[in-house]
């Protein structure tokens, strides 16, 4: 029996399965796929590029009632480019099972959008403030909803939008499932778990926060000399195609910029000051392996699920540090090898030491020629002191004859009291 079928996986989305090279299942999908099919909340948490979407896609596909013409699954996401690529995962699937899907996001107009929705799709994938927009213009209704799938939870409420998850969850009916999925799990995301979840499955295939594929370095550096530190680590590794990650959208374009001046690499960019045509056309060429260096602001760490890609360079440590590895998770996926290259000038030396903590893992430090750095072992060895050195005190000369007893004062006092009683 195919390993998915075990699972309960329709032989028909089986077969489909085999024909993308796909045969065996993920820890993730082998650990929620039963769950889901029980129509159990869940909390799945797993590391980037490890099967979460089809984890959650096969079994609410299954389970649409195609007779039934209205919205049965929600899925949320925190960027357009997630849902786009949750939606590119789902439509091969959704064609053959005669399931309507659509995908709603920004950048796309709404007119297009409101004739999309007037046919009450199966299966709906987008970003909380377009579908909340939708739902203000009263052309999006979930009151049939029967399961919410909330992917990348804690990055859409580090982006602020608790609100509008909440709200559109209210939307949907009080008895319907929740799956709740992500590489990380805060506080917030667990908060919102409970608020809204019964008796949830909880499915933990995290060993550790980092994939074990990728191979991470710190590359001690300063600030005017980090730029010839990344092009002289680009033009010796060579990338057959890399991300070079920036904190914010000016430096971003400002480092594309410059590798397009100053290298003979295809540089291109991808952040927030461009359309979503922009951005849609950029990440099209650079998974054609047309552009061999993307430079990215965080708006890309999600949903940049792309093959190929050898490196990623995290011109900055992230303000935000889950970030991190939402950036070197779009290396060593689905079982490859990838290096992820940090550079930290000494004003990151607090941030750094935050970073490895959040990972739990100590990251090997080189400096600018490439020398690892070398890390003290050990407790310090006790000072040894020969004699004529000091002259201890009196308090220590005294314990240092090994005399236990009590200051002879007090003891004096101490028995003149006992004999007048």
């Amino acid at each position: 029996m195919n390993a998915f079928a075990a699972l309960g996986v329709a032989e028909s989305l089986a077969s489909l399965l085999k024909t993308q090279g796909i045969k065996i299942p993920t820890p993730i999908q082998q650990a929620a796929i039963p769950s889901i099919f029980k129509g159990k909340d869940l909390i799945g948490r797993s590391q980037t590029g490890t099967g979460k979407t089809l984890a959650y896609l096969l079994p609410t596909l299954q389970r649409v009632d195609k007779k039934n013409g209205f919205t049965q699954v929600l899925v949320m996401t925190p960027t357009r480019e997630l849902s786009k690529q949750v939606f590119d995962v789902l439509r091969p699937f959704a064609i053959q099972e005669g399931i309507d899907a659509v995908d709603i996001i920004g950048g796309r107009t709404i007119e297009n959008q409101l004739q999309k929705l007037k046919r009450d799709p199966h299966f709906i994938i987008g970003t909380p403030g377009r579908l909340l927009d939708h739902i203000r213009r009263k052309s999006l209704d979930l009151s049939n909803v029967k399961t919410v799938i909330l992917d990348e939870a804690d990055q859409m409420l580090a982006n602020g939008f608790r609100e509008d998850i909440e709200t559109l969850i209210d939307e949907t009916p009080k008895k319907r499932q929740l799956l709740l999925f992500s590489a990380t799990m805060p506080d917030d995301a667990v908060r919102l778990a409970r608020k809204y979840m019964k008796h949830p499955a909880i499915v933990d295939v995290a060993e550790k926060p980092a994939a074990s594929t990728v191979e991470q370095r710190v590359y001690e550096t300063t600030k005017p000399k980090k730029f010839k530190l990344l092009v002289k680590h680009l033009e010796q590794m060579n990338p057959y195609m890399a991300v070079v990650f920036c904190n914010t959208r000016e430096e971003a374009h400002e480092i594309a910029g410059r590798l397009q001046e100053e290298t003979d690499f295809i540089t291109d960019e991808i952040h927030g000051d461009m359309s979503q045509g922009q951005r849609n056309q950029v990440i099209r060429e650079f998974e054609k392996a047309k552009i061999q260096i993307l430079v990215a602001s965080d708006i890309a760490a999600r949903g940049l699920d792309v093959e190929g890609i050898t490196h990623v360079f995290n011109y900055d440590i992230p303000r935000n540090l889950e970030y991190y590895i939402h950036r070197i998770g779009r290396t060593g996926r689905a079982g490859t090898k990838g290096i992820a290259i940090t550079y930290a000038t000494p004003e990151d030396a607090l941030l750094l030491r935050k970073l490895e903590k959040s990972i739990s893992e100590t990251i090997t430090k080189y400096d600018e020629k490439g020398n690892i750095r070398k890390v003290r072992s050990g407790r310090p060895a006790k000072k040894v002191v020969t004699p004529g050195m000091y002259k201890p005190t009196k308090k220590k000369e005294h314990k240092a004859l090994g005399h236990k007893g009590k200051n002879m004062r007090q003891k004096k006092k101490a028995e003149k009291l006992s004999k007048k009683k």
